[in-house]
């Protein structure tokens, strides 16, 4: 689905990657965008994954990720 959008190598981080979501957790997605992908084509993505799995989800980029959170994301990555 991920592709449709432009997006590739998605990958999960954060609570659910560690096990420890819980009903109302989001789930944290990371991933690249092809070359020539708009921000329409990522909104839709947001939209398409949050219908899907019937919660609010964050998609971030390596680039768009806080300093201070960095680290921390990276070590949990699993891809999809």
């Amino acid at each position: 689905m991920a592709e449709q959008y432009g997006a590739t190598n998605v990958r999960v981080f954060g609570s659910v990657a560690r096990g420890e979501a819980r009903e109302d957790s989001d789930v944290d997605f990371l991933v690249e965008y092809k070359p020539g992908t708009s921000i329409f084509d990522a909104i839709e993505l947001w939209a398409a994954l949050k219908d899907l799995l019937e919660r609010d989800v964050s998609l971030s980029t390596e680039d768009t990720l806080k300093d201070f959170a960095k680290p921390t994301a990276l070590r949990e990555l699993i891809r999809l």
